[in-house]
């Protein structure tokens, strides 16, 4: 099956997430104005400890922690928001007014989360719970205009895999993205765009194809068909129009 991406229907978050993998959520795709990228549910935990991710509680959590979440979790629905041309509640920004904002807030985002990466290292789960430490890797994804940022985040996250305090479906993706930028073949094939007939193809060649569903299943992401058959689904269920 080929999946055309020059559907008139097609949203621009769907088209954000097919051609950009970003994502800030834990769910499949969708056309909800959300920016998404396909998560297997073992992703968020795949190294963590059997009872799950870790999350701040009870006296862990001090006012400034708190803030922190708070801002890391508006940076992420800033960053979803000029992504989409979607406001939050309450906020009454046109779609034009949003994108024309994106530069401007991305720019804002990668100046606070360098400061928190050099205060803190990376904000895993124990620190910020698993949505805040999504917020991060989310802000870092899309700090494309900064790859000295992303291959930053990328130290602190592997770090941070490796004692089980982060997502490695997150790290995946963000290895994929570096990856991307410099030219090189990916490791898991999470980075995709539209070949020159509309289909789906990755960005870059990934690296030892043969083997990618082993490292994507270590990583806690589900297989490469399956990764392309969720943005089958969700294109496919897209209004005609």
């Amino acid at each position: 099956m080929t999946l055309s991406l020059r559907r008139p229907a097609a949203t621009l978050a769907v088209l954000a997430a097919l051609l950009t993998a970003c994502a800030t959520s834990r769910d499949a795709p969708s056309a909800d104005p959300s920016p998404l990228r396909p998560r297997n549910a073992a992703s968020a935990s795949a190294t963590a400890s059997p009872s799950g991710p870790a999350s701040p509680s009870g006296e862990a959590i001090t006012h400034e922690l708190a803030d922190k979440i708070d801002e890391l979790l508006a940076m992420m629905a800033e960053d979803r928001a000029v992504r989409t041309g979607v406001a939050p509640p309450g906020d009454d920004r046109s779609a034009e007014e949003l994108f024309g904002q994106m530069g401007a807030v991305d720019e804002a985002n990668s100046l606070r989360i360098r400061e928190i990466l050099d205060e803190h290292g990376w904000p895993g789960w124990s620190m910020v719970g698993e949505d805040g430490s999504l917020a991060a890797w989310v802000v870092i994804q899309h700090a494309d205009r900064q790859l000295d940022l992303q291959e930053l985040g990328l130290r602190y996250l592997h770090g941070a895999v490796d004692a089980g305090d982060a997502s490695a479906g997150d790290l995946a993706y963000l290895v994929d993205r570096v990856r991307v930028a410099k030219g090189q073949p990916q490791v898991y094939g999470t980075q995709l765009g539209a070949g020159p007939d509309g289909e789906l193809t990755p960005q870059t060649p990934i690296e030892d194809e043969a083997n990618v569903d082993a490292r994507r299943a270590e990583a806690g992401l589900g297989t490469l068909e399956e990764y392309y058959e969720e943005f089958r689904r969700a294109m496919e269920e897209l209004p005609e129009g």
